[in-house]
C-alpha cells in the first residue's frame, strides 16, 4: 500500500507540472498572462473570493509540493497588488510550512519519502547530525529563492527542532526568499534583454 501512494504522489507530481503548463497557455491565450492589467481586472471581480483562495492555494502547495510553488508565488505578484500580494504568498507559504513540518514530524521518514527520493532524503538526512550546522543551513535554505525549501522542511521536521523555533526562522527567512524569487522571475526578461542589447 505505502509503495501505491509513493507512486501515486510522483504520478501526481508529473500530472501537476503538467496542468500548470495548460494553465499558462489557457491564461496566455486569454489575455490575462501576458497582459498584466488583466490579470489584475480578473482578480478584481472576486475582491474577497480571490486573495483567499490564492492563500489556500499556497498552503497547498507546500503541504503537498507538487504543484511549482515558484509559478503561483509569481502570479501572485502578476495578479494582486504588491503588498496584499506580498502577504497571501507569505502567509500561505509559512502556514503550509508549518502544516508540513508537523506532518513529517508525526509520519516521519515515511511521510517525507513520499515526495522525495530515497537519494535525495538521505543526502539532507545526513545534514541533521550536525545540529548547530543544520540550523544555520536551514536557515540559508529558507533565505534562498532557489533553496528546495519544501524537502528541507520535512527534514528539518525530523530532527529536535522546536516548533516554535521552526515558525521563528520562517516568519523571518521565508518573506525574502518569496520576494527575492518573484523580483527576479518578474524582470528577468527585462534584464537579460537589455543585457543582449548592449552585447
Amino acid at each position: 500500500m505505502y509503495r501505491f501512494w509513493q507512486k501515486t504522489f510522483k504520478v501526481l507530481g508529473i500530472l501537476a507540472l503538467i496542468a500548470s503548463f495548460i494553465v499558462v497557455i489557457v491564461l496566455y491565450k486569454n489575455g490575462i498572462l501576458n497582459d498584466q492589467n488583466a490579470m489584475k481586472d480578473w482578480a478584481m471581480r472576486y475582491p474577497l473570493i480571490a486573495p483567499f483562495a490564492f492563500f489556500l492555494i499556497q498552503v497547498v502547495q507546500v503541504v503537498f509540493p507538487i504543484i511549482p510553488g515558484g509559478v503561483t508565488t509569481v502570479v501572485g505578484f502578476l495578479i494582486f497588488k504588491p503588498i496584499l500580494a506580498f502577504f497571501i504568498n507569505s502567509g500561505g507559504i509559512i502556514v503550509g510550512s508549518l502544516i508540513l513540518f508537523h506532518m513529517a514530524r508525526t509520519y516521519g521518514k515515511k511521510f517525507c519519502l513520499l515526495f522525495m527520493s530515497e537519494e535525495t532524503f538521505y543526502k539532507y538526512e545526513q545534514k541533521i547530525d550536525n545540529k548547530r550546522g543544520f540550523e544555520i543551513f536551514f536557515i540559508l535554505c529558507m533565505i534562498s529563492p532557489m533553496a528546495p525549501a519544501d524537502i528541507v522542511v520535512m527534514i528539518t521536521g525530523l530532527t529536535s527542532m522546536s516548533y516554535r523555533r521552526f515558525f521563528m526562522i520562517i516568519l523571518l527567512c521565508r518573506p525574502v526568499s518569496i520576494v527575492v524569487y518573484s523580483y527576479l522571475l518578474i524582470n528577468g526578461g527585462e534584464w537579460l534583454q537589455r543585457f543582449l542589447l548592449i552585447k
